[in-house]
């Protein structure tokens, strides 16, 4: 399923009970464009959901590490499966990480606030995996626990 806004197609959003499966299944989330600064989303994103403790791996090409842990140059370099790959991407690079997370055999592809790529999202849900575009990963996670 594809949340989307303001895009051409028509908006879908998938009901929250598939964003909880999705969150309640996934152990592995790799953060792409993680930040090593403690006051940008992608950072703050990450640790948070360390704290909630899901296995976090930061993917990064110019940092070795990020919060303690390894930071790879992209995802086909991760040597764990990776349940969701949260990206915090400019638009312009989605298709290239998409044909990377489709390559690792990423099983769901998480677009965050402001990263909408309709066509990338096209191509990974005809392969069967999950997309969710233009939501926080953080936000939807709270809002299930709010529950």
């Amino acid at each position: 399923m594809i949340m989307q806004i303001g895009c051409e197609m028509p908006q879908v959003e998938p009901p929250a009970q598939e964003i909880q499966k999705l969150l309640e299944s996934a152990g592995t989330i790799a953060v792409v464009g993680c930040s090593p600064k403690p006051e940008r989303d992608s950072h703050r994103v990450a640790r948070y959901l360390i704290q909630q403790g899901f296995e976090v791996i930061p993917v990064n090409p110019g940092q070795k590490e990020i919060l303690g842990r390894t930071c790879y140059r992209s995802l086909k370099e991760i040597p764990v499966p990776v349940d969701v790959a949260d990206l915090f991407l400019n638009p312009k690079r989605v298709p290239r990480v998409v044909d990377e997370a489709l390559e690792a055999g990423v099983k769901a592809i998480w677009m965050q606030l402001g990263v909408v790529h309709n066509e990338s999202a096209r191509k990974a849900m005809a392969q069967k995996v999950q997309v969710v575009m233009n939501r926080c990963i953080m936000v939807e996670h709270r809002k299930l626990k709010e529950v």
